[in-house]
């Protein structure tokens, strides 16, 4: 049963104590110098629990390593009537708009808490405004105004700020409080609550402007728009430059071979954001000095704003991560001078990717992106799919560019690599024709999602029945391996983009229905989220660009073939007339594709349409 309730569609979803009912939750947002975990609910008597943990990705922490950004919990302050603490009861929580806002009583007051980030400084706010009888004295206290935490950090003293101002009213006072950071040779942020407001609902907007998604389904559309924003948000100013990270209170000024170069690069590529774009081609950048004639594994993360690295596993199948990202956005965005600045990092890793196959023709690697938390063996799945992926785009790419025996090459290296993937994983496991996820493995896998996403079709229906079998699916996700009850989003979003790819579109439906109803208003909302029971569930961002691309990159289908040109072959989810995605920025252009019951349209943002076709049939179309 459905804890949250959709109080406005694509915007807004709320949740209602009900009397002794006992829940918490916490939900991130991030602006680029902070993020604010904020953790809310409700004992069993009613009352609020709130605590604030705001991340400085910039403030960094001694040993200066992926987990350095200066972070910690600060209890919220207490409201105080004519000297008397007033507890307060929740009556609604809204997630929407950009901000997390609880709605409670006190007596014979009404609390409003307004959260959010700062969307440039090292900064969080909590608003706070209290309907009051006239002639009360409203004030707020906490036991640590002023400065809460300082430690030495390798670039200077990092410091932890708390302040506030009253706006003291007859029957409405108001106090904005700041959460900030700074090092301890720069001033104290300025409280500008009213303009930071400002300008988080203008960060808000322009990150949800794109991609206008509607499908009358109000989960549908609603969890896509919240996935957009969240996707989007995690974008931190660094010394590289803008640099998107997953957070999650771990992941920050800093970025990763699956989490952005794989996952959030092509997806941001139909964005048109600047700020997005920044970031996807400095992921992309922080790992060219890696790539060294000896071949050696380029890290699988680049940390500290890009001062040092992390590749504590090994090869994670890292090059073929990048293969594939790199290669595929600098399509999507259709920008030639960005494709010839990145192309001879693809063009590495397309020769390290070679290297690595060995005599069974498929590519080896130390493990996996799960990092050994289960067996990969020598050989995976992921490995070798996103390098036959990542070579089909190279070989688009360099064809564009007018590198036709590279192309070639790479076309031939993606042909062989889809047999050798057949030949050596294809197994029949539990009655499915199917896959082994590695060499030996003998139960299923989430990740037998990827030759799906790779275009291969060949044990589509096995794969897609596997999935969905009770082995696998549960209405949290799938798990990640039949007999245990770990579940990665990042897994299942691939699979659910996997089986409309496929043409499985009843199967994908159903189990897209139900996931998308439990992140969007179950007990862990509003986003999707990163793996259960390890990591208690954190919204990573990288995990809500993965859900956007089951739209983008699944029913609608959109592959590139050029730096101008597409394919598309649209289908619709069971249960829906319609799907009209606005606003798509890709291969220099801005186009709407618009799908009907039976037919589809591609329009331009000028009105002209360029191409149309009958649902399920594929249609070509050049800007």
């Amino acid at each position: 049963m459905a804890r949250w309730m959709i109080e406005k569609a694509k915007e807004q979803i709320k949740w209602i104590p009900t009397p002794g009912e006992a829940h918490v939750d916490d939900v991130e947002f991030s602006g680029y110098g902070c993020s604010d975990i904020v953790t809310y609910g409700t004992d069993e008597a009613g009352e609020l629990i709130l605590t604030h943990h705001p991340v400085f990705p910039t403030l960094r922490r001694r040993p200066n390593d992926t987990h350095a950004s200066f972070q910690l919990d600060i209890p919220a302050l207490s409201v105080y009537v004519d000297g008397e603490e007033a507890p307060e009861t929740v009556d609604k929580v809204t997630i929407g708009g950009g901000f997390l806002t609880i709605y409670t009583k006190s007596g014979n007051l009404s609390i409003t808490r307004r959260f959010f980030p700062s969307a440039k400084k090292r900064a969080s706010y909590e608003q706070i405004t209290v309907d009051h009888p006239s002639g009360c004295k409203v004030t707020v206290h906490h036991p640590a105004l002023g400065k809460v935490d300082e430690l030495m950090g390798p670039m200077g003293v990092c410091i932890a700020e708390l302040s506030f101002e009253a706006e003291p009213g007859d029957t409405t006072s108001k106090f904005n409080v700041m959460y900030s950071g700074r090092y301890a040779n720069e001033p104290t942020p300025e409280n500008t609550a009213d303009a930071d407001l400002e300008a988080r609902i203008a960060r808000y907007k322009e990150l949800t402007a794109p991609m206008t998604m509607s499908t009358g389904d109000r989960v549908y559309d609603t969890l896509f728009h919240f996935a957009k924003l969240r996707a989007g948000e995690s974008v931190f100013d660094t010394k590289f430059g803008k640099v998107h990270s997953p957070g999650g209170y771990s992941y920050y000024a800093a970025t990763w071979c699956n989490d952005q170069v794989e996952y959030a690069g092509p997806y941001f590529a139909y964005t048109g954001d600047p700020a997005l774009l920044e970031a996807s081609m400095n992921a992309y950048r922080m790992y060219i000095p890696f790539m060294s004639d000896s071949y050696s594994p380029i890290p699988s993360s680049v940390i500290a704003e890009g001062l040092d690295y992390w590749n504590g596993v090994g090869d994670r199948g890292d090059a073929a991560m990048y293969l594939y990202g790199a290669s595929r956005f600098v399509l999507t965005c259709g920008r030639e001078d960005w494709a010839r600045e990145l192309l001879p990092a693809i063009q590495w890793c397309a020769e390290y990717c070679r290297r690595k196959k060995n005599e069974l023709g498929v590519i080896e690697s130390d493990t996996d992106e799960l990092e050994n938390r289960f067996s990969s063996g020598k050989m995976n799945l992921n490995t070798s799919c996103l390098a036959l992926a990542g070579y089909r785009y190279a070989s688009i790419l360099c064809r564009e560019l007018g590198l036709c025996d590279c192309a070639d090459e790479y076309k031939a290296a993606a042909d062989d690599l889809a047999i050798a993937i057949d030949q050596v994983f294809g197994k029949n496991i539990h009655g499915y024709d199917t896959y082994a996820y590695h060499e030996g493995c003998e139960v299923l896998r989430s990740w037998i999602c990827m030759p799906l996403c790779a275009g291969l079709t060949n044990r589509a229906e096995g794969t897609a029945a596997a999935l969905t079998s009770g082995y696998l699916f549960r209405p949290e996700g799938m798990l990640t391996t039949e007999e245990n009850n770990t579940i990665w989003d990042r897994s299942t979003l691939y699979a659910l983009r996997g089986l409309y790819i496929a043409g499985e579109s009843t199967k994908a439906s159903e189990c897209l229905h139900i996931y998308s109803e439990n992140r969007l208003l179950g007990e862990r909302v509003p986003y999707p989220v990163e793996a259960y029971p390890e990591g208690g569930r954190r919204h990573l961002s990288g995990e809500s660009a993965l859900y956007c691309k089951i739209f983008t990159e699944g029913l609608l289908k959109l592959e590139p073939t050029g730096l101008r040109s597409f394919t598309l072959c649209p289908t619709l989810p069971d249960g829906v007339d319609h799907l009209y995605m606005t606003g798509i920025h890709a291969h220099g252009g801005v186009f709407d594709v618009l799908v009907e019951k039976d037919s589809y349209t591609v329009r331009l943002s000028d009105g002209t349409v360029v191409a149309g076709g009958t649902v399920g049939e594929a249609s070509a179309v050049t800007l």
